[in-house]
């Protein structure tokens, strides 16, 4: 096949030379929609299109997207579900959308967010960077939207105890470290880029998990796989938190996570790792188990664990023999850097200075 060939196919599948898609997954938010596309707007880049999932939403949702699309269907598309498919089954048709159509990266966005003008130029020019392109999702710096001197997330960790984190949550956006580009564990798919081509290699998000950790999960993959995840500053996003849940702890959350976090060790960890980190992560469950009892979570989190170890059988794990072992223990370093790190944030936020 020619080149002359090559990229005419490419035009026909991208013929308005798009660069990114933002993929909005949205479950009843129409209180958040208007500000969210007006932020979208007013970006400093025209070349990308904003794609709306809708999970079965209600009719006054459905019928502010159907003529908020109407209003320029070559920049907005929309996808209606009957039913809500979870965070991971509607995002997985936006990165479809982006690998049918050569779309070159997927911007993934809550719908109680608003970003930055400049938001997708910086995360596109970032991905630029990456030569080699080995850079498989990069987080954005967010930042409470009620307070944006205050942290929401600045990429996520994970721990040796089986516990992911936020970074920089609930401290100050101004602090040296949330301003530094890092390698971070995860991304935060509330409002991270990826590179759409790894998908291929790394595959979609898992739709068992629904909502919750799946995040983690597919990055997780993805480094195994060779790829890095980096947290960029310069890509700013306020964010509300917990738009679709309602609450910071709820039941169905509770029970969510519980079981993802069973479902994303099981799937990515061998065997020699299980048996290396086995006593951090009984001692991480038992406190989370003592924790959520105290917050009167005790019923749907162990709901969630044993619903986890029911239904292993019919994950589809990592391929765990393809990984070198010495990638295995890089990432075993980085965990307990986490570990440490999060200990970190604790002493920070319960120290007398912190306390007065």
């Amino acid at each position: 096949m020619s080149k002359d060939t090559i990229n005419n196919n490419i035009k026909t599948k991208n013929p308005d030379g798009f660069r990114t898609v933002i993929v909005i997954p949205n479950y009843n938010g129409l209180r958040f929609l208007d500000d969210c596309m007006k932020a979208i707007d007013a970006q400093t880049v025209d070349h990308f299109v904003t794609l709306v999932i809708d999970n079965g939403s209600g009719e006054e949702d459905t019928k502010w997207l159907k003529s908020w699309q109407e209003k320029d269907s070559v920049h907005r598309k929309l996808i209606l579900n009957k039913e809500n498919l979870g965070f991971s089954g509607a995002v997985n048709q936006g990165i479809r959308f982006a690998m049918e159509h050569n779309i070159e990266f997927t911007l993934l966005l809550n719908n109680d967010t608003k970003v930055a003008p400049d938001f997708v130029e910086v995360l596109e020019n970032r991905m630029d960077k990456d030569s080699k392109k080995k850079v498989f999702a990069i987080s954005s710096k967010m930042v409470k939207m009620h307070d944006p001197s205050i942290m929401d997330d600045a990429g996520d960790q994970m721990t040796v105890l089986g516990w992911q984190f936020q970074r920089g949550l609930d401290e100050s956006s101004s602090l040296p470290r949330w301003n530094t580009e890092s390698e971070v564990f995860s991304a935060c798919a509330g409002a991270a880029m990826y590179r759409t081509g790894l998908f291929e290699k790394v595959g979609l998000f898992d739709e068992n998990h629904f909502a919750y950790l799946e995040d983690i999960d597919l990055c997780y993959r993805a480094q195994l796989y060779g790829y890095k995840v980096l947290y960029c500053p310069e890509a700013l996003v306020h964010h509300v938190g917990s738009g679709t849940s309602g609450s910071k702890y709820n039941d169905f959350k509770v029970r969510l996570s519980a079981r993802n976090s069973l479902y994303l060790l099981y799937k990515n960890l061998p065997l020699f790792m299980v048996i290396l980190n086995i006593f951090p992560i009984l001692a991480g469950y038992l406190i989370k188990i003592l924790f959520f009892t105290k917050k009167g979570f005790f019923k749907p989190y162990m709901e969630g664990i044993f619903e986890a170890f029911g239904k292993f059988k019919t994950l589809k794990r990592a391929k765990i023999n393809e990984v070198p072992p010495m990638r295995y223990l890089t990432l075993e370093l980085r965990l307990i850097a986490a570990t440490f790190e999060y200990a970190s944030r604790l002493m920070r936020r319960y120290s007398p200075k912190a306390r007065g």
